[in-house]
């Protein structure tokens, strides 16, 4: 496994291969930018990031900001919540947020929502009442 700092370099130079960027890999990459930088600077460079990476496998069209904005947002919120020393400390306290299918999106968020090509362009709020436990 690449360490923190060779995984981020890997991705920021579109030199990581797609089979090792999947969707624990995007938790993890949004985890150590969270930690890095302030949320704005974080979401700046994930999204940035992310729609470069996208672009160099020639996939741009992969690129959903809704998908992206809300996980990261999740994400910051639990750091906040939780006290992780570091992302295997993290992602054993949250393993929800490492589910894909289905995704914990799809408690906050109606399946049309989340295919509609608004929510691809730009973020949508969530559209499902959501009970807390927090």
């Amino acid at each position: 496994m690449r360490s923190d700092r060779e995984f981020l370099e890997a991705f920021e130079a579109c030199t990581l291969p797609p089979g090792e960027f999947h969707h624990a890999d995007h938790v993890r990459l949004a985890f150590l930018y969270l930690r890095e930088h302030e949320p704005a600077e974080a979401l700046t460079r994930f999204v940035e990031g992310l729609k470069r990476f996208a672009r160099s496998l020639g996939s741009a069209g992969l690129y959903h900001e809704t998908i992206t904005w809300a996980y990261l947002l999740l994400i910051r919120e639990r750091m906040a919540r939780g006290d992780a020393a570091d992302f295997d400390a993290f992602r054993r306290a949250n393993p929800d947020l490492f589910r894909w299918k289905p995704s914990l999106l799809d408690d906050y968020y109606k399946p049309e929502t989340l295919s509609s090509e608004l929510a691809r362009r730009v973020f949508v709020m969530p559209d499902k009442a959501v009970t807390s436990a927090a």
